[in-house]
């Protein structure tokens, strides 16, 4: 892990400034939580922290690094959206390879991606016996019917 040093960072959309010279320092191994309204920009800071958005001005750090125009993947950090989608019938691991498994990856690639994933994220217990199958998805029942009877 590293710090993250975010100072007089802002955002603005044309004339609209949405962020205004925000300054936080997280410190390594930090746990912190953004909490606000909705609108407030929590989710923009993070885009930007993550490089999703690019900054209007300020600086932001990672470690010693300063990784303003750095892109997203090589500034090795992760993030969980909010709208994220569990499908509740699939098993933790089935949920965490299933991007995988649409865009046709070998089952083995998957298996090593998810365990790898897994054992980063502390979810290895919770995988069990990890079982790629593909979900059907031309089930002649809706997901919430209960007088479904297909065979």
């Amino acid at each position: 892990m590293a710090s993250v040093a975010i100072r007089d960072v802002r955002k603005a959309f044309g004339a609209i400034e949405v962020i205004h010279g925000v300054d936080v320092l997280i410190d390594d191994g930090e746990f912190v939580v953004l909490v606000g309204p909705s609108g407030c920009g929590k989710s923009t800071l993070l885009r930007m922290i993550a490089g999703l958005e690019n900054i209007t001005s300020g600086e932001i750090r990672i470690g010693e690094r300063v990784v303003n125009r750095v892109p997203p993947k090589e500034r090795d950090i992760a993030m969980v959206f909010q709208n994220y989608a569990l499908y509740p019938h699939m098993t933790v691991a089935a949920n965490m390879g299933f991007s995988l498994m649409l865009r046709g990856a070998p089952k083995a690639e998957i298996v090593q991606r998810v365990s790898g994933a897994a054992d980063i994220l502390g979810l290895g217990p919770l995988l069990g016996p990890y079982r790629i199958s593909t979900p059907s998805f031309a089930s002649p029942c809706a997901p919430k019917s209960r007088n479904c009877t297909s065979a």
